[in-house]
């Protein structure tokens, strides 16, 4: 019976890319169907705290973009690159890394895309180098933003093991950044000079690249009021997370647990920038960052509903299969955990599904925490949205998916990078735990 749970598990998550964007979370609804009704498995739990904290940072995320910050963020993004476009390669993933990690989502990145590839072919710098560790560091930093869904799911199940939020942070903000530095330097060499590139030199006698020069974008007049808003609310979800921290100890019994305070602060921020930032609310709902995270909500619901329906009925199996294969080899986690989350497409509806699981078996605090990065490869199959829009705006043709499917800038940059941040997770986690 356990093979034909596993081939509608499987089947699912393979419709479900199939059909790419919600579709996943479809596919997902359709295999806790026939599992439960169809097998008669016990349903496994709802991911409604991550889906409502979803809801919740992307409306203040969309409120703030609907009243002129986003652009505001990518005029100095722009700023930022066009100071030292020789260096375009580091400090693409820099910027695309800390907007995610401040907006909580790595569609951020959608609006810095079209930047770093024209710095890049201005400078004669291969469009491909930047691009893609840029879209790999907004991945990986979803497991370092203080107010990410994964994140704050996964702090939640690590506080009854004693870990703190603040220390998961101190764990993975560093491993992360320093991991996607690494990973800058071996996508800097990767790939023929753009000079020696056939196809895009094809392409530039064919007259099909363009220079477009400097953006430029009109900042609305609340647009940095908004921005601040945002940020303001940031540092009090960081603040009351430490209030109420069993480390700092300063509000011992609070009024509201941190997911719900990040789910009301949000919510307040984005009244907040409704109100003085003289947004049409109405508007809001048809940003492009809303639409993502509401299509990032259905794939959690369908997802995670899916992997927690077979992981819940099968723990005991699980167990004896993994248990002592983990008590040897730790790091196998984060391998299980890698090529989840690309057929998943979520970092959220990855931890969701497999992190309470691998707990459940013995897998150590230290571990779980070291392997958090590796649900961060959604670059593998070349079918995500912000892989596939920095292959649509590199007019040079060097940023392309080969024929082989697998064969794309961005697998080993991407790689490397999991690769170095699961080890400095052990290094930095072994310190503070």
């Amino acid at each position: 019976m356990i093979i034909l749970e596993l081939v509608v598990l499987f089947g699912a998550i393979f419709l479900g890319a199939r059909m790419g964007s919600m579709g996943i979370g479809f596919a997902g609804g359709v295999g806790v169907l026939i599992l439960t009704m169809g097998l008669g498995l016990t349903p496994g739990s709802i991911p409604i705290d991550v889906i409502l904290i979803i809801m919740a940072v992307i409306t203040a995320i969309a409120a703030m973009q609907v009243s002129g910050g986003m652009d505001y963020l990518v005029a100095q993004a722009e700023k930022l690159l066009r100071r030292h476009p020789k260096q375009i390669t580091f400090l693409a993933p820099v910027v695309t890394y800390f907007m995610t990690l401040f907006a909580g989502t790595g569609h951020t990145a959608f609006s810095t895309l079209p930047v770093i590839a024209e710095v890049a072919k201005e400078q004669g710098i291969r469009p491909s180098r930047p691009l893609s560790i840029a879209v790999v560091a907004s991945q990986i930093a979803i497991t370092a933003s203080p107010i990410s869904a994964a994140v704050v799911f996964f702090s939640g199940i690590l506080d009854p093991l004693g870990v703190d939020y603040l220390v998961l942070l101190a764990i993975c903000i560093p491993s992360t950044f320093i991991a996607c530095m690494v990973g800058a330097v071996v996508a800097n060499l990767m790939g023929k000079e753009l000079a020696d590139d056939p196809i895009y030199q094809d392409r530039l006698a064919k007259g099909l690249v363009k220079i477009r020069g400097k953006t430029k974008v009109e900042i609305q007049p609340c647009a940095k009021r908004s921005v601040l808003i945002f940020l303001v609310a940031i540092a009090t979800v960081m603040a009351y997370a430490t209030a109420i921290s069993d480390m700092v100890g300063l509000i011992s019994n609070p009024v509201l647990p941190r997911d719900s305070a990040i789910m009301v602060i949000m919510l307040t921020a984005a009244a907040a920038i409704t109100i003085f930032c003289r947004v049409d609310a109405g508007e809001i709902s048809n940003a492009a960052t809303f639409k993502s995270g509401m299509s990032a909500c259905v794939c959690v619901l369908g997802v995670a509903w899916l992997g927690d329906t077979f992981v819940s009925n099968h723990i005991n199996e699980i167990k004896e299969l993994s248990g002592s294969l983990l008590e040897t080899q730790p790091w196998m986690l984060s391998v299980a955990l890698f090529f989840a989350s690309m057929l998943l497409y979520s970092q959220g509806a990855t931890t969701k599904a497999l992190m309470p699981a691998a707990l459940a078996i013995g897998v150590s605090p230290l571990t779980a925490i070291a392997s958090f990065a590796a649900v961060s490869a959604l670059f593998v199959l070349p079918t995500y949205p912000t892989l596939l829009a920095a292959v649509e705006m590199d007019d040079t043709g060097s940023t392309r998916i080969g024929k082989a499917v697998f064969n794309h800038p961005f697998l080993i940059p991407g790689v490397i990078t999991i690769a170095t941040s699961v080890a400095l997770g052990f290094v930095f986690g072994g310190m503070m735990l």
